[in-house]
């Protein structure tokens, strides 16, 4: 497993409207693997590759548009106030019981900035059972950035963008780290392709023309894939990403949606689309062919990226391919290497099929 392409995809800041960071990253890594590149007007990099074999008889080959978008969630400098602390408003999902006494990079034309994000209040050494019971809203968190108010009023814009800072973890058999949602997506189709590019005789031949694009602001409405999906007009879509492993405890077995170490999971249904179920059957028997461990999922809350290629133009058979993942929106979202390989190995295994 490529590891160390996982980390740089994690640590790198990219929020909603602010991906060029990761994709100046993905630019550099995919050199030699596509056709043809270009960064559409909302800054998605749409990368295409033609088909490398002889379809059945057809003038215009199928296209599959995978999408994997490029953000993670995030927060804007909303106020600066006569103290220099910093004001935020989100661009994604926040449970505010996982923002307490977090270490933020503050992300500024003059560069990053390491700071501090703590809750408005009395700490408790000075505050009654009642102040402490109460869990604060996203808007009553603030940065301190440990400098003086007029330096931190010279160096912070309203605008300036704020991700978490904490370092990528490998485990034994897992990785840990920020930003898994979705830079394993990311990860997944550059490997995906670099396995197609690499392999030989028929393995390494598809007979469709495939289009990955790298989507921006997916966390506050698949806006980037919306538009990347209507300028590709794909007959295939792929919507890749992680999904909720609630294999831990206090979490009924009934809702855990995935397990980790089953292999890589093909989403039924979530509540953005329900996958074209012909599809599901053939990325099981793909995945069965080639014994590659998978596992079927339904996720009652949440959606991806697929959902926004189904309903493009005049629609496109689509389906999720995703990865079972524990602590999704913390900074210690955790994957099984085992499950992001075999996601890889299946989405190339269908794309080698495919025509």
């Amino acid at each position: 497993m490529n590891v160390d392409l996982l980390k740089r995809l994690c640590e790198v800041p990219g929020i909603p409207g602010r991906e060029e960071r990761v994709r100046d990253l993905i630019e550099k890594e995919i050199d030699g693997l596509f056709d043809e590149i270009e960064v559409d007007p909302m800054g998605s990099l749409i990368c295409t590759r033609k088909a490398t074999r002889k379809g059945r008889g057809r003038a215009a080959k199928p296209v599959v548009l995978i999408a994997a978008h490029m953000d993670e969630i995030g927060f804007y400098v909303r106020h600066v106030d006569d103290d220099g602390f910093l004001w935020l408003n989100p661009a994604g999902g926040f449970d505010p019981r996982n923002l307490f006494s977090r270490r933020v990079l503050v992300c500024t034309d003059s560069g990053d900035h390491v700071g501090v994000m703590n809750p408005g209040g009395k700490p408790i050494h000075i505050s009654s059972p009642e102040e402490r019971s109460k869990v604060p809203a996203v808007e009553d968190f603030f940065i301190d950035l440990g400098m003086p108010a007029d330096k931190v009023r010279k160096t912070v814009k309203i605008g300036d963008y704020v991700v978490m800072h904490e370092p990528f973890l490998e485990q034994p058999e897992s990785v840990v780290s920020k930003a898994l949602d979705n830079r394993f997506a990311c990860w997944t189709a550059i490997e995906a392709i670099r396995k197609l590019d690499r392999a030989r005789g028929a393995a390494g031949k598809h007979g469709v023309d495939i289009v990955v694009a790298f989507t921006v602001q997916e966390e506050v409405g698949l806006r980037g894939a919306v538009v990347a999906a209507n300028r590709v007009g794909a007959d295939y879509g792929i919507g890749l990403d992680v999904t909720l492993s609630c294999d831990t405890p206090g979490v009924p077995s009934t809702q855990r949606v995935t397990r980790q170490g089953d292999g890589a999971a093909v989403m039924v249904q979530d509540s953005s689309m329900i996958s074209d179920h012909e599809l599901v059957d053939e990325f099981c028997a793909v995945a069965r062919k080639h014994r590659i461990p998978h596992q079927r999922c339904i996720l009652g809350r949440g959606g991806q990226d697929g959902a926004a290629i189904q309903r493009s133009g005049g629609g496109a058979r689509c389906i999720a391919l995703t990865s079972g993942t524990r602590y999704i929106h913390t900074v210690t979202e955790s994957m099984r290497k085992s499950d992001a390989e075999a996601a890889v190995d299946l989405l190339a295994a269908w794309l080698a099929q495919a025509s």
